[in-house]
């Protein structure tokens, strides 16, 4: 049966995780032309712009290391001015994983909900997003509280947290699944079966599962911590991983990512992989789709930068903790692979040309090529928008949708031929790619890997121009 939240306590959730009105957007929609895909060794007509790829680091949104910060009742929440020194040094994610030991016999308090809400705040101000994880523990001693708390009573916070997590969209790039057993990390559990094998003891887990997928938007995935989790919570298989054609369709199974908190560690990555040609092959091929990412946690032969290179490219990482393990970022850092696996964690887009008509006919369809690369291990996960505007001598903004959705941007090359309908001859055309919860923020946008392209001021690629 399901068990509704005490209005009072719902007032309390709602108001202390409300943000600022004017820091959200409204969605809105844009014209949309077709889009024919292009091919590498094509030879498109026009004029054709060239660009020169960058090699710097950039502070892209939703990607790449993590600093973490872990909020207990008694630390501080993070600040926006620790969020706004970070990006300068290009770190758009945060790892914040919050701590509810105080409340295992109970609901959770306002004092929570107002820390949980300035810590969003001071990401928002400071132009990024987190790596998010509930849990109890962060240690494996019993002695004085249990694990985890009754099933009953995860669930209970879960329906608490709810209204933060549902208002703190547009700041909350993945939630991990967290809340069960130490660190939140699914293993020594009190009150969800330590080691299941039946689907029976896999259940408290779904109950689980279910649940956060309910309380976060509909935008977002959940990552749990091992590929068999999935598979077994969910009836599924090697056969069963997702498509293109399910990808991001709002499904459960579209929706359900992974984390690796061991990754490099040994042949399985600490009971990461049970199976381990059957797991390693499920996620392979999900995390195509889903957003894969975690933290190293010890040297070994699996940890090279031969072998983790090639591990980061399979398993599509997005997003890495920069702080653990030392020895393993040590080791990349030694043998020179550690600058190439940051620039490449998520995606990375490098342009490669662009073909327009030479003369452009105010209030007719131009049409226009855009070939570019994503050199990065996994595409786009979250919504993106990818928005043509057109900017007139005057300063007037004229914009239409691509028509491609950057979340099918998978690693490799991606050529596209679309129109626009200018209403001057000159003027410069953009490509913007903006959070479409946060598209007056430019800090959220997507730059291209080239020179003298991105715009920081604007959040939007320049194409070309006409003079």
């Amino acid at each position: 049966m399901k068990r509704w939240l005490p209005f009072s306590l719902l007032l309390v959730a709602l108001l202390a995780c409300e943000p600022a009105k004017t820091d959200l957007e409204e969605k809105e929609d844009f014209p949309v032309t077709p889009v024919r895909e292009v091919a590498e060794n094509a030879t498109p007509e026009g004029v054709k712009v060239t660009f020169q790829e960058s090699s710097a680091n950039l502070a892209n949104p939703e990607r790449g290391h993590y600093r973490a910060r872990d909020i207990f009742s008694s630390t501080e929440a993070l600040t926006a001015a620790e969020v706004k020194a970070q990006r300068l040094n290009g770190y758009t994610l945060w790892y914040l994983g919050f701590y509810l030991t105080d409340y295992m016999k109970g609901d959770i308090a306002q004092g929570f909900f107002t820390k949980f809400q300035a810590c969003m705040d001071a990401l928002r101000e400071g132009g990024a997003k987190c790596v998010l994880r509930f849990a109890y523990k962060n240690n494996m001693n019993e002695s004085k509280e249990k694990m985890d708390p009754t099933v009953d009573k995860v669930l209970r916070h879960v329906e608490q947290l709810k209204p933060c997590l549902q208002q703190n969209e547009d700041v909350i790039f993945v939630l991990q699944a967290g809340f069960v057993g130490a660190w939140g990390e699914w293993w020594y559990t009190s009150h969800f079966n330590f080691e299941p094998e039946t689907d029976a003891e896999y259940q408290p887990r779904k109950q689980l599962a279910d649940a956060l997928l309910d309380a976060l938007p509909q935008s977002r995935q959940v990552a749990v911590r091992t590929p068999q989790f999935k598979m077994r919570m969910y009836g599924l298989s090697v056969k069963d991983t997702l498509t293109a054609a399910m990808a991001h369709d709002g499904s459960v199974r579209s929706r359900l990512a992974g984390h690796n908190d061991c990754f490099g560690a040994s042949g399985d990555d600490y009971g990461t992989f049970g199976n381990e040609t059957r797991d390693r092959d499920f996620w392979k091929a999900d995390t195509r789709y889903v957003i894969m990412g975690g933290e190293t946690c010890g040297l070994s032969d699996y940890c090279t930068c031969t072998a983790s290179q090639k591990d980061l490219a399979d398993y599509h990482w997005t997003y890495l903790n920069k702080d653990y393990n030392s020895d393993v970022l040590g080791r990349w850092d030694t043998e020179g692979c550690h600058n190439d696996i940051i620039a490449r964690l998520g995606y990375r887009l490098v342009l490669k040309d662009v073909f327009y008509p030479k003369d452009i006919t105010p209030g007719e369809p131009c049409s226009v090529t855009i070939r570019f690369h994503n050199k990065g291990y996994a595409a786009p996960m979250n919504p993106r928008d990818a928005i043509l505007v057109w900017v007139t001598p005057s300063g007037v903004r004229e914009e239409t949708s691509l028509g491609s959705d950057p979340r099918t941007w998978q690693p490799g090359y991606h050529g596209f031929e679309t129109s626009f309908t200018p209403s001057t001859a000159k003027g410069t055309l953009y490509l913007k790619l903006s959070d479409p919860l946060l598209r007056d923020r430019p800090e959220y946008s997507i730059a291209f890997a080239n020179k003298n392209v991105f715009d920081s001021t604007t959040g939007m690629n320049k194409l070309f121009e006409i003079k």
